[in-house]
């Protein structure tokens, strides 16, 4: 007798035969999570472990964050026919513009115009609108805040008829996708043993959701910010003497708060990719280097967020090298 093949039927995905019918179904969840994976040679800490969120289905941790967002708009019918404007490094951008085009929905991001410009082709590749912003735009006070200021004078024009802002700064659904999912798929991971999370300044959705959630799990787990040096070029982090704290901050969850240089960063980002072969970006390098400065060599598990990958970033990295290790002609 032959068996007979079970199959879904065509038209519904099936996370277990990895089939799915939209390209959204990859977002994860505490069943279907980002990988946990350990850095076994760039730290001397045991149990340092990376959530890759590069592995998301448009390449980085702020899928979450937009769409719960766009959730959020749906749930209060905020769109009614407008056009989303958002002010972005980068990732909350792609992931927008890119749900933007599967719904069909226009997407104007406002970005600071030093972002690598493999992030601009990719937006305009995905069919959004893209306003590079200068600096000089925002008070002197707040100079790194001028594509944030740029979004919400848009969102205000036209008696607000014409754009919405997520604003994934001040919106709590930022916060929430990772209270949500981010936070519960670390704890399941690592079967309650996670003793200290590190992430990075930016909305701060990611620190704020997933350590509010840990903390709740075990009051004892150490939440750890990291922080960039003023005038970084660090995309997607933000140094508070430059630029306003989001109002998805909450210092409460915090234990600490470590400064990062650029070099320091760029160079762990570098030994990640040439010792572990992470392709990690350079806010991963930020993160993994306080790890190893900070985490020691006690018992416990050590979880860092890796924010998206190295792809976007190649001509930063390529200022960097050189030709260092480039055979002559």
């Amino acid at each position: 007798m032959t068996a007979q093949i079970q199959v879904s039927p065509v038209g519904i995905s099936d996370r277990a035969l990895r089939r799915f019918e939209d390209i959204r179904d990859l977002l994860p969840d505490v069943d279907n999570p980002t990988p946990l994976v350990r850095v076994r040679n760039s730290v001397s800490a045991p149990n340092v472990y990376l959530k890759l969120e590069w592995l998301n289905p448009f390449g980085s941790i702020k899928d979450r964050a937009a769409a719960y967002l766009l959730r959020g708009l749906s749930e209060t019918d905020g769109l009614a026919g407008r056009e989303i404007v958002e002010a972005s490094s980068g990732n909350t951008a792609i992931a927008l513009a890119a749900m933007g085009a599967l719904s069909g929905t226009k997407v104007t991001i406002t970005i600071p115009d030093g972002v690598p410009q493999e992030t601009k082709t990719l937006l305009r590749m995905l069919g959004a609108q893209v306003w590079e912003t200068p600096d000089e735009l925002c008070p002197v006070d707040h100079p790194k805040d001028g594509a944030i200021a740029l979004a919400r004078s848009l969102a205000a024009s036209g008696d607000g008829s014409l754009y919405v802002m997520t604003d994934q700064y001040e919106n709590p659904n930022n916060v929430r996708a990772h209270y949500e999912t981010t936070g519960p798929e670390i704890w399941k991971q690592t079967g309650g043993a996670v003793k200290a999370f590190y992430a990075g300044f930016g909305t701060c959705g990611t620190i704020t959701g997933v350590g509010r959630y840990l903390k709740e799990q075990n009051p004892d787990i150490r939440v750890v910010a990291i922080e960039p040096e003023k005038g970084h070029r660090l995309p997607g982090l933000k140094s508070f003497a430059e630029a306003n704290e989001p109002g998805n901050l909450d210092r409460n969850v915090l234990d600490d708060v470590i400064m990062v240089t650029d070099d320091s960063a760029y160079d762990m980002t570098m030994q990640l990719h040439s010792r572990d072969g992470l392709l990690v970006g350079p806010s991963t390098g930020a993160i993994v280097h306080a790890i190893n400065a900070n985490a020691g060599s006690s018992e416990g598990v050590v979880v860092g967020v890796s924010p998206d990958g190295s792809a976007k970033y190649t001509t930063y990295f390529q200022d960097r090298l050189g030709t260092q290790g480039q055979p002559t002609l």
